[in-house]
């Protein structure tokens, strides 16, 4: 199942994608705001139903630009995290457009009642995207996480079902 919209395509990750997937994460401009996976993580994430992995494709070839993963797909409490998106191409509107396919997949594919995420708090563009795009933060988890300068806090951030069709029907109403 491909979801595609304004030029990015979100296609099922492939085994064979992997090595494309690790070199992401590997990438310099990516791994400090990311915990990067090791390939067997990477396997379990394609193979088990919890999860979506996706590779991120875009442009007029649909080329490989980044990957995503869902977490909780099948969880009892209608509670989906988007585990990890990582591009390559930044500064180009993909991964905005990844987040409301993200958000139209977790609602009304998944019927998730929660879309949640963390994000470092180094990472503000994330963070501003995420904003922009309607999610609030919840709270923050201390220097949760091992840097290569010590530690840094994880921000948690969600969107409810009841916000996300509100932001709709005024994108619609506005449209």
């Amino acid at each position: 199942m491909n979801q595609v919209f304004h030029g990015v395509r979100l296609r099922p990750t492939m085994l064979s994608d992997l090595v494309f997937v690790i070199s992401v994460e590997q990438d310099a401009g990516n791994r400090p705001f990311i915990t990067p996976w090791e390939r067997t993580q990477h396997e379990g994430a394609v193979r088990f139903p919890d999860f979506r992995h996706f590779i991120v494709e875009a442009g007029s070839a649909y080329e490989s630009v980044g990957f995503i993963i869902l977490q909780g797909c099948r969880n009892q409490h209608r509670s989906v995290e988007l585990k990890r998106i990582v591009l390559q191409a930044k500064g180009q509107g993909i991964g905005r457009t990844c987040v409301r396919l993200l958000l139209q997949m977790a609602f009304r594919d998944l019927g998730a009642h929660r879309f949640w995420l963390d994000v470092k708090s180094l990472n503000t563009r994330a963070q501003a995207l995420y904003r922009s795009e309607g999610f609030v933060e919840e709270g923050r988890l201390r220097e949760s996480v091992r840097t290569e300068d010590g530690y840094d806090s994880l921000i948690v951030m969600s969107m409810l079902e009841s916000e996300y069709l509100a932001l709709q029907a005024a994108r619609e109403g506005a449209a």
